[in-house]
């Protein structure tokens, strides 16, 4: 679905949080960043791939990663999920889909039969320079840290 991939700059994008904090690209300079992508906050897939992630939190901290979901939820759904599962990282609201445009991830899907747009999950891990590093579009929900980290 993106056309973005390893090797390309990743876009300048800055979005809000569930708690209304501004997040950019330019804020994990230094950093390795993980910005995985996931149609909806509480569904099952997204659930599992985000508590995934956060059962491997530590793993990602010790090899200077930092961690950052988004989808186009709002605020509150977004601060809800995070409350619910205790998630470490930050959720962004991107009800304008600008940080999901910019990324490339919106499009028409299939679901059970029917056709609709939305987002197609997908992560990017970005180096600490703003160049991507890897694009992940095939996530294993479950196992998505390991996908990641390679372990």
């Amino acid at each position: 679905m993106t056309t973005l991939q390893k090797g390309d700059k990743a876009p300048n994008f800055s979005g809000l949080d569930q708690d209304g904090k501004l997040h950019s690209l330019t804020d994990y300079a230094g950093k390795k960043l993980v910005v995985f992508f996931y149609p909806k906050a509480n569904t099952p897939g997204c659930t599992a791939e985000a508590c995934d992630l956060r059962d491997n939190f530590e793993r990602f901290q010790v090899n200077n990663y930092a961690l950052l979901g988004v989808s186009a939820d709002s605020q509150k759904a977004q601060g809800k999920f995070k409350d619910k599962f205790d998630f470490p990282f930050p959720l962004l609201a991107d009800e304008d889909k600008k940080v999901i445009e910019a990324f490339g991830v919106w499009g028409p899907k299939k679901f059970m039969g029917r056709e609709f747009d939305g987002i197609h999950r997908t992560t990017f891990v970005i180096d600490e320079k703003g160049i991507i590093e890897e694009v992940i579009s095939a996530v294993k929900t479950k196992v998505h840290a390991a996908q990641i980290l390679g372990k």
